[in-house]
């Protein structure tokens, strides 16, 4: 029983502390728990039909490395993410600056990392360390994906024009791009991947915080917030 518990712990607790991370970057203006509990839920839900697409797809186009990794893993969970955020959030009034769609964006993805997490879990035969590297890799990645998709986002629902469409384009494109490069790296050098993969986890997560900040920099309550500190 105790393993039981340390094994679903191992899998879940990830995913909800880098979701809380993220939650409490938001600087200025926090997103209500209930809505960002529901897009995580959101992202739980969206694990069936993914896996029933990518069966699909598989069993249609083969599972070369190429295919796998941009087309069947990449494609179609950023598309799923992609498509329930544009449908569900993007125009609910409580997205009112450019960092939500960072935070709903990573809440959708740490959703379906950490279900996705459990049932490996408990389908595979895994240790207790491979949890922890799938904690540190896997979800980890999941939810710098997310931080590209929901900052393209958030630069979409305060644009204008032309622009508008590019950058919802791009929340989807750019997570696509990253993805597949990360489940690319994975399967075409498997004996040496930690040295191709480690490197561009660092480079991912350098850039997703710099994205973080200058989502909080252009935050329209920031003026508010620093006028509450003058007050205070």
């Amino acid at each position: 029983m105790m393993l039981l518990i340390s094994v679903l712990a191992a899998a879940i607790v990830p995913g909800i502390a880098l979701l809380a991370y993220f939650y409490w970057k938001d600087r200025y203006d926090t997103e209500p728990v209930s809505i960002v509990l529901k897009m995580f839920l959101t992202g739980m839900l969206i694990v069936l039909p993914i896996m029933i697409v990518q069966r699909s797809l598989t069993l249609w186009w083969g599972d070369s490395p190429f295919t796998f990794s941009f087309i069947i893993s990449a494609g179609v969970e950023e598309f799923f993410k992609w498509f329930v955020l544009y449908h569900i959030i993007y125009n609910h009034t409580e997205f009112d600056e450019p960092y939500d769609g960072i935070v709903y964006a990573v809440a959708v993805s740490l959703g379906f990392a950490t279900l996705e997490n459990v049932l490996y879990a408990f389908l595979q035969p895994m240790t207790f360390g491979d949890l922890m590297m799938r904690a540190l890799l896997p979800v980890s990645g999941h939810a710098l994906f997310g931080v590209f998709m929901g900052y393209s986002l958030g630069k979409a629902k305060f644009s204008v024009g032309k622009s508008i469409r590019n950058h919802l384009w791009l929340a989807l494109l750019l997570p696509i791009i990253w993805h597949g490069i990360y489940d690319f790296l994975l399967l075409t050098v498997p004996s040496t991947w930690i040295w191709l993969v480690v490197p561009f986890m660092f480079f991912l997560w350098f850039r997703g915080m710099r994205q973080v900040n200058n989502a909080n920099a252009v935050s329209p309550f920031r003026f508010l917030k620093r006028e509450e500190e003058v007050k205070s």
